[in-house]
């Protein structure tokens, strides 16, 4: 059968009750929309901007060559004027459409201004491509149970001073009963490398100190428990800091098989078969 889609980051969160700010939320999913969306959304602002002052000169009148109730002559001064275009084809001839042409001029020049901000900002955001594994797997390595989570870095470059933190996330108890969910650091064999390049394979032994320590699907499920890496470092043809995050939650766990070997030598040349990256096979530890 195959697997769930497994989600890009931790589970959603949906505040009640908090104070936004408006124009930094707006900024913010401006920034993390697709480049399509970004697009489309400053095409619709210029769009309805041009819109806005069209209506408004129909309304007025005192543009010059312009067909006598036509919207679309007027949507063409409008675009004309905001652009900066001047084809001298139609222009303002009354005092009050002189007004309007300085309004939208000004404008014009605000939301130009505006948009090429954002643009340029959501252009230079660095952002990792890093591949996570679609299941996280546990297996034995030096005869101990370990849990084993494969990342790689899908650009050609390098990011240095790669940082790797796993964290359990689990629904606990106090002992006055109150329920909460507290968050544990895994210990992994290795969290730092001064450079990631291809593949990196995260591990964490389940010995006496985890708090996996012996745990299966069901008892995870019962948790209600997520496993959250998350990876940071710096891009070093940007030089500017980057992450990534990832969440495994039960449907992602795989025992009784390990990660496909993925590198391999040929004619003295080092070959990473990035189709394996995701492939499992069979280990000897025993199916649970």
């Amino acid at each position: 059968m195959a697997d769930p889609a497994p989600p890009e980051a931790p589970q959603r969160v949906i505040l009640i009750g908090e104070q936004r700010a408006v124009l930094r939320d707006a900024y913010h999913a401006f920034l993390t929309m697709r480049w399509s969306a970004s697009v489309g959304l400053i095409a619709l602002g210029f769009g309805g901007l041009n819109l806005v002052f069209a209506l408004i000169y129909l309304e007025i009148g005192g543009i010059a060559n312009a067909r006598p109730g036509s919207l679309l002559d007027m949507l063409y001064f409008s675009v004309q004027t905001s652009a900066t275009i001047g084809y001298g084809a139609m222009a303002p001839t009354t005092d009050l459409a002189n007004a309007v042409v300085m309004i939208e001029a000004t404008a014009s020049l605000i939301v130009t201004a505006l948009a090429t901000g954002l643009v340029f900002a959501k252009f230079s955001r660095t952002t990792a491509r890093v591949r996570f594994s679609d299941v996280a797997v546990v297996t034995p390595v030096d005869g101990v149970d370990t849990l084993v989570i494969r990342i790689g870095n899908e650009r050609g470059n390098i990011i240095v001073g790669a940082q790797v933190r796993l964290v359990l996330s689990r629904l606990e108890r106090t002992r006055e009963g109150e329920r909460y969910y507290r968050f544990h650091d895994l210990r992994l064999t290795r969290d730092f490398a001064p450079a990631l390049s291809r593949s990196w394979t995260v591990m964490h032994v389940l010995d006496d100190t985890s708090p996996l320590r012996g745990f299966d699907a069901a008892q995870f499920t019962e948790w209600d428990a997520e496993l959250i890496l998350s990876v940071s470092g710096v891009d070093d043809t940007t030089m500017q800091p980057l992450h990534a995050i990832r969440s495994y939650e039960t449907a992602h766990l795989r025992w009784g098989v390990k990660f496909a070997t993925m590198i391999s030598s040929q004619d003295g040349a080092l070959v990473v078969d990035l189709g394996k990256f995701h492939e499992v096979e069979a280990s000897t530890a025993l199916p649970r």
